[in-house]
């Protein structure tokens, strides 16, 4: 069952009656940007476009442009099909008429491709959890406070574990072909990177006389870590 937020300008009636014949939750509130700061917690946005189009298209943006991460539905009249293209920002349209097994399995549809998509986005590795869609990472559910280069050299080496790198490999494949520091400024980060990792600064192996590598050990197990 899933939770549902519908944004019309007609609150007080049945937007999408086939809603009513699902066990989903579903609740209504106005489509403005104002609504918006306080509404309630959702799987998934049901935006009416039947009686304002470019409204709708207006607030579709909003809401992509702001970060939300729950999949957006269009909900039309057969006439508006035509006006909608792909810079609405949204993932689905359904028809106001539409029978409830078939929006039970368009909302199943979205929430599975989403979940899908999150899945794809994030990197899991040895207790590490790094969300590249949010530019985010976690140490068993704890996050890490990294600066945009401390995250960059956390998720090339994660996603190339137990692989070796140089320090002029690392500043090529992080910093860019154009960065003219020196070495050093990955010794700098690596350092600034282990501390921030606490119990698991292990994780960022360093090969003596070569370079720094990811070093991988049993989630389960985290005695079992690989000397630094």
């Amino acid at each position: 069952m899933a939770q549902l937020l519908i944004l019309t300008s007609a609150v007080d009636t049945e937007v999408l009656p086939a809603l009513g014949l699902l066990s989903h939750t579903t609740k209504q509130i106005p489509a403005s940007p104002a609504s918006l700061v306080s509404a309630p917690t959702c799987d998934l946005i049901f935006v009416d476009a039947r009686q304002d189009l470019a409204s709708s298209k207006s607030l579709c943006k909003i809401l992509t442009s702001t970060g939300v991460t729950v999949p957006i539905i269009l909900i039309l009249t057969e006439g508006g099909l035509t006006a909608v293209s792909a810079d609405w920002g949204i993932d689905d349209v359904i028809l106001e008429t539409v029978g409830p097994a078939e929006a039970d399995a368009r909302i199943r549809l979205a929430l599975g491709r989403q979940a899908v998509n999150s899945s794809s986005s994030k990197i899991h590795a040895s207790g590490v959890v790094i969300d590249e869609a949010s530019y985010s990472a976690k140490v068993h559910g704890r996050p890490l406070d990294l600066t945009f280069k401390e995250f960059e050299l956390l998720r090339f080496l994660a996603t190339h574990q137990s692989r070796v790198f140089t320090r002029e490999q690392l500043l090529s494949e992080v910093w860019g072909y154009d960065y003219f520091g020196g070495t050093r400024t990955v010794d700098v980060h690596v350092r600034r990177l282990r501390a921030k990792l606490g119990d698991l600064e292990s994780l960022i192996g360093t090969v003596r006389n070569v370079g720094y590598r990811f070093n991988v050990y049993d989630d389960d197990d985290n005695t079992e870590q690989p000397a630094p």
